[in-house]
């Protein structure tokens, strides 16, 4: 299938990312010359919790915008405390970090940032509190997942989302993310663009990394897990009621309008599930819409919305 959609799934390869700063282990080093044994804890029991975090630039501006730090910075505490871990360094100081990691890597296009706190002792257990830990941050240069003005095709999963009992879902580890793989590489093999994930017992849950929406009888209608963001801008720039409850799977073929979001694919549109269109198989006006002021907003053009940014550069 042929969807026309612009897809960066791959960071692109630097040619340089080993002179790259990044910060391990309480100080900024070289990415060349960080070493992590083959025997670590976490290479072989997912020890380990992530963040993902973006960086937009503004041509206009000159300008490096950081969006949300903090609040990613909170979230992957939480996570590392569900799995018994606790973060060597506060929210407040990785942000600090953060904004010092981009200047010194001189980042002057969209970035993102990935923070992760894992398990780096070659202990041999499954009893992880006797092993090391080790925090990295980390920056490399990534444009959009996908274009948002053409939109995307997407396929229900196979694979279920795993329930909070099984492994902590409201915990970004690197175990847990291996059910996601499983559910994007289907989907592509199928010639489809991205997976919507079903919970355990069948309702709609997520895409594969990403929150969904579908607006319906004129209001958005999203699962549980809540994107901020999105929901303030469709409340307030877009008029339109949001309503966070259960969705059955027969409601997403009777969507009229569809996006997924996240932070780092940003505002999505779907126009087809499992073949069947959404809609009139077109991006939505209110979802176009959307698109728009959200990208205005991380690149630091909606002064209501600055809120959200921390400036890189002075």
């Amino acid at each position: 299938m042929t969807t026309g959609v612009v897809s960066h799934h791959r960071p692109a390869m630097e040619p340089n990312a080993a002179e790259r700063w990044m910060f391990f282990d309480g100080r900024f080093v070289r990415e060349g010359d960080v070493h992590v044994n083959i025997r670590a804890n976490a290479l072989h029991q997912g020890t380990g919790v992530i963040e993902g975090i973006r960086a937009y630039w503004n041509e206009d501006r000159r300008q490096l915008h950081l969006l949300e730090g903090l609040a990613h910075f909170q979230r992957l505490r939480r996570s590392a405390r569900i799995i018994r871990m606790e973060l060597p360094e506060s929210p407040e100081r990785l942000v600090e970090i953060t904004l010092e990691l981009l200047r010194r890597n001189e980042c002057r296009e969209n970035t993102y940032i990935r923070p992760i706190f894992f398990k780096s002792g070659t202990e041999m257990t499954v009893d992880q509190r006797v092993a090391t830990d080790s925090l990295a941050v980390y920056t490399y240069p990534l444009s959009r997942f996908f274009d948002g003005t053409t939109g995307i095709r997407c396929m229900v999963s196979s694979w279920r989302r795993i329930p909070d009992c099984v492994i902590p879902a409201r915990a970004k580890t690197t175990a847990s993310y291996l059910n996601s793989v499983l559910a994007k590489t289907e989907s592509v093999a199928n010639g489809f663009d991205e997976a919507i994930m079903l919970t355990y017992e069948g309702h709609v849950c997520e895409s594969s990394t990403s929150n969904v929406f579908l607006l319906r009888d004129g209001r958005f209608v999203t699962p549980g897990v809540t994107r901020r963001l999105a929901m303030t801008l469709i409340r307030e720039e877009l008029g339109l009621e949001v309503v966070e409850r259960a969705i059955d799977r027969t409601e997403l073929y009777g969507a009229d309008e569809m996006f997924i979001c996240g932070t780092g694919i940003a505002v999505v549109p779907v126009v087809s599930v499992d073949h069947t269109p959404v809609g009139d198989g077109a991006v939505g006006p209110h979802t176009a819409r959307l698109v728009d002021l959200y990208d205005r907003c991380v690149q630091g053009d909606e002064p209501r919305y600055s809120h959200w940014l921390v400036p890189v550069y002075p």
